[in-house]
Formats: C-alpha cells, sequence, structure tokens
C-alpha cells in the first residue's frame, strides 16, 4: 500500500483545528444573506479570491471579518457540522477543537450562544457518525490578559463541555508570558493549556509556554529547529507539536511545501502531528495536508503511520480510548 493510498483509508485523528477558520465561503455567504449582514464582497468568487495571505495577520484580519455574520446557535452549529461533514468524510474520528470566544462576545454574542451551538453539533456528529470531539477554548493574545480573564469567567458555567484552554492570534509582539496568570487561573480551574508559540514567535515563545505556561502541548512549535536544546528538551519531554503544513505555506512561514521541516521533526524525534489550522482559508483539510506532505517531502508509509499514531497517542483522549484507536491503525 502506498502512503498515500493508507492515509485516504486509515482513521485518523485532529488536534489543531480552528472552527472558525473552516468557514467556507458559500457557508459565510448563506449565513450572511440569512442574518442580512453585509460583508465586503460581491461573490463567492470575489471572497476566494481574498483568501490569499501574505502573512499571519492577512489572514487574521479577514478571518475576524468572516467571524462578524455569526449572530445565532444556529449559525455556530451550522459552522460546526459543515466541519464534521468534512471529519466524516475523510475518516476523522476524533478531532480537538479550538473556538475563540473572544471574537464574538468582544462583539456582543452571548458565550452561551457561541458554544450551545458548537455543543449541539458535537453531540450530532457522535450519534451519527462516531465522531468523538472536545473543545479547547483559545484566548486571543493582542487582547489583554484583563479580557482573557473574563473569557474565563464567562466559560465556567460550561466547563464540563471544555477541556483545555490555548492561545491563539497575532504572535509577534504577544509572548506567552502576557499571558501567565490566566493560564494559572485556568489549570486551577481544571483546564489543561496549550499554546500557539514558534508559529510566527521566536523559539524563546516556545521555552516560555512551556516554563511559564506549563503546556501539555506546543501548537505549530516550526522555530523550535533554531535551537537544539529546545529541541532536546522537546524529544526528552515527548513535548507534541501540532504542525500544520498547509496554513505555514499560505501564511509565508515556509516558502513552499518542499522545504516544510515535518519530515526534519520526525528524523529528530520530535513528536510532530499533521493538522489543517484553518482549512477554509488554507487550501485543504486534514487528509489534503497529509498528500501534499507525502508527496512533497516524499514520506515513507512508516513515517506517515508513526505522524497518524502520534496524532491519537498526544490526543487528549482517555488512555483506554487512544489505544483502543491505535489498535486500528
Amino acid at each position: 500500500m502506498t502512503p498515500a493510498d493508507y492515509i485516504k483509508q486509515v482513521p485518523k485523528a485532529e488536534l489543531h483545528l480552528h472552527i472558525e477558520g473552516s468557514f467556507e465561503p458559500e457557508l459565510m455567504f448563506q449565513i450572511a444573506q440569512r442574518n442580512k449582514i453585509a460583508i465586503p464582497y460581491e461573490s463567492i468568487e470575489e471572497l476566494k479570491k481574498a483568501y490569499q495571505f501574505g502573512n499571519l495577520q492577512d489572514f487574521l484580519d479577514i478571518y475576524y471579518a468572516g467571524a462578524n455574520v455569526l449572530i445565532h446557535e444556529e449559525d455556530f452549529y451550522d459552522l460546526t457540522m459543515a466541519y464534521f461533514q468534512h471529519c466524516a468524510e475523510e475518516n476523522v474520528v476524533h478531532t480537538e477543537i479550538m473556538f475563540d470566544p473572544q471574537t464574538h462576545t468582544k462583539r456582543g454574542i452571548a458565550f452561551s450562544t457561541v458554544i450551545n451551538g458548537i455543543q449541539k453539533a458535537r453531540v450530532e456528529a457522535e450519534s451519527k457518525w462516531g465522531i468523538s470531539s472536545l473543545l479547547i477554548m483559545s484566548y486571543l493574545r493582542h487582547l489583554s490578559e484583563e479580557d482573557a480573564f473574563d473569557t474565563l469567567a464567562q466559560s465556567l458555567p460550561y466547563k464540563h463541555l471544555i477541556k483545555a484552554v490555548g492561545l491563539d492570534s497575532s504572535e509577534k509582539g504577544n509572548p506567552p508570558s502576557k499571558f501567565q496568570k490566566v493560564f494559572d487561573a485556568s489549570v486551577k480551574a481544571g483546564y489543561i493549556p496549550v499554546a500557539h508559540a514558534g508559529e510566527e514567535g521566536p523559539a524563546d515563545y516556545i521555552w516560555e509556554a512551556l516554563d511559564l505556561l506549563q503546556v501539555a502541548r506546543i501548537d505549530h512549535g516550526n522555530n523550535c529547529l533554531s535551537d537544539i536544546s529546545l529541541v532536546d528538551r522537546l524529544v526528552n519531554e515527548k513535548m507534541a507539536l501540532t504542525v500544520c503544513p498547509l496554513s505555514n505555506t499560505a501564511l509565508r512561514n515556509v516558502d513552499e511545501i518542499k522545504n516544510h521541516p515535518l519530515k526534519k521533526m520526525l528524523d529528530l524525534g520530535l513528536k510532530a502531528t499533521v493538522n489543517s489550522d484553518d482549512p477554509a482559508y488554507f487550501g485543504g483539510y486534514l487528509t489534503q495536508n497529509y498528500l501534499d506532505c507525502i508527496e512533497a517531502l516524499d514520506l515513507t508509509l512508516e513515517e506517515v503511520k508513526q505522524l497518524v499514531r502520534n496524532s491519537f497517542e498526544y490526543s487528549f483522549l482517555p488512555e483506554g480510548r487512544k489505544q483502543e484507536l491505535i489498535a486500528q491503525l
């Protein structure tokens, strides 16, 4: 069996997916019309053309503009079910979904509206397709730590629905240390900590995420390769990296996919996983990320199996369920 045939058929897990980043242009137009909200694009084609980015900030600008059409519980349900439909088609059997409450609460949308719509879709996807999922509540790092504390407080009535907290948005100039206190409080509240680090930011941000935020996983982490002592630590601690290849090329963090460091990460013993990040914007869902890497990096079947295994092994599933899924590989 070729690596490409294998990845199309095998059960998969995804650990780094922003639900707002799975907002396809067609659905964005549909919900905008339903809610009578104007968006600055005349057609789906024009909107698709805008999905070309020079850097992270270019992407974030359109990402937040698109999120403005999400108003009602039904909208968040539709958004999340559309992503689960892709999971069902690609045999993604477990996914760990990041959501950004502040993107919505800052617009006057209630926290309950956001999470109840997402939760309704989670329940339906498990019932309909057997897809398990959990939620990672991400703090927006371009906002203040005080804002993050407000979000933490709003989340507590829904703590039973949220597994982890994360840190995303504009990395440059917003180090993990800015959020140390709210992460301490989030862990005390029972949440598992993860954080984006080393995507656009330096290796120092990864050190901070490890030492100050005490993260259980690093989201992205590409820039660890500039610091061999950091690589050694990540390998020794078996710290997983949720790598997003098509995202990295779309945002110009990697110039082209053939130069992506994924294979090098595996060679160094890093616990890399493959994920789609914001698939509607970056040109592919989970399987496409694998296929592009298989072709460009000439990944072997064993390397692909290791990547798939890593995604289950470093998920936040209960140990018994992890082993059940790994056994299927």
